[in-house]
């Protein structure tokens, strides 16, 4: 095909940017990025698509390589330095559509580098907001549930997200549209597996985990099972607790959600849909003095969401720590005797 033409754009005379010609190669990487996390590994890019996730990106510092756009107004709501440094392309709404994921296309779409957590500016609200939380999840395969899981990540303060390897990639573009911009608010780091897994955490944490199997009287296959019925009571001294036994018999103590769990650094596990939690995420909580929590429901009522679990759990969490910080503030402030 013939090379583009070159117009600067009059609602932003600073910005240049081509008109695609028909069959422009650019276009069909689009659905490559979209729809293969081979291809999204291998080229180190990602696909973001409308106004406040390209913002939002930009503005912690990810790296633009091509923006699409199917109107010159769309580029006025993204700062205009930032998008100097990519190709900025305009094609028609129409091509767009055929590509975008959403019911309701924006007419903006961008491909990105694949962001990398130590190296982005994530916003001053968020860092000053951040707590010694961490979430962990353990074979997360619904893009809905992990995008939602991630937004409440960001909404509790989460310090970082730890994406084990039978996770759904993060960068898909269903993840993304449910997270709301929580990729460039909290760090996350994905294809982990167990035995790295502890090397990012903080020195010292308890990492809790919270089963999310529907019946939740039991272990996940290879792990012994010595669990009371969640529907009674749990008491709150730890020696009173019911208590699990990892695969290799150490025991986890089991108690309800809203009881004294978060103690700084600390980390909870969210167990798949399907599957609930690994043998390892067992092994890990039971190493490092953990507990298992339980969100009673009532009896009859089939499990909760994934997403729901860790959103009830993490703002617990984030309650707790502020609870307990404040608690150590006012010590510190009482006058010394003598």
């Amino acid at each position: 095909p013939p090379p583009p033409a070159v117009e600067r754009s009059a609602a932003a005379p600073g910005l240049w940017y081509e008109k695609a010609a028909a069959g422009d190669r650019r276009l069909g990487k689009v659905v490559t990025i979209a729809k293969s996390k081979k291809f999204r590994d291998n080229h180190g890019k990602v696909l973001l698509e409308g106004h406040r996730l390209i913002k939002d990106a930009l503005e912690a510092g990810a790296v633009p390589q091509t923006l699409f756009f199917s109107t010159v107004g769309h580029l006025k709501l993204l700062p205009e330095a930032e998008i100097k440094r990519a190709s900025l392309v305009k094609v028609k709404f129409e091509d767009i559509k055929t590509w975008s994921d959403l019911v309701t296309p924006q007419g903006l779409l961008g491909i990105f580098s694949k962001p990398d957590p130590a190296k982005m500016s994530y916003p001053a609200a968020q860092l000053a907001n951040s707590l010694p939380l961490l979430l962990i999840c353990d074979n997360i395969r619904d893009p809905g549930n992990l995008g939602t899981i991630l937004r409440s990540a960001a909404g509790a303060g989460c310090e970082k997200v730890l994406l084990t390897k039978g996770c759904v990639d993060p960068w898909e573009p269903k993840v993304l549209r449910a997270g709301m911009g929580a990729h460039f608010r909290v760090p996350i780091i994905s294809s982990l597996d167990w035995e790295s897994l502890p090397t990012n955490l903080p020195a010292g944490t308890q990492v809790c985990v919270a089963d999310n199997d529907p019946s939740s009287t039991s272990l996940p296959r290879g792990a012994a099972s010595a669990l009371a019925s969640p529907t009674a009571p749990v008491k709150s001294s730890p020696k009173a607790a019911s208590e699990h036994e990892d695969e290799e018999g150490a025991a986890i103590p089991v108690q309800h959600y809203y009881e004294d769990w978060a103690r700084a650094p600390v980390a909870l596990v969210v167990g798949g849909e399907t599957q609930g939690l690994s043998p390892a995420a067992l092994g890990l909580a039971a190493s490092t003095g953990g507990r298992r929590l339980l969100i009673p429901v009532v009896p009859g009522v089939d499990s909760l969401n994934s997403a729901i679990a860790a959103g009830i759990l993490l703002f617990e969490g984030r309650r707790q720590l502020l609870w307990r910080h404040k608690q150590e503030d006012g010590r510190h402030k009482l006058p010394v005797p003598g």
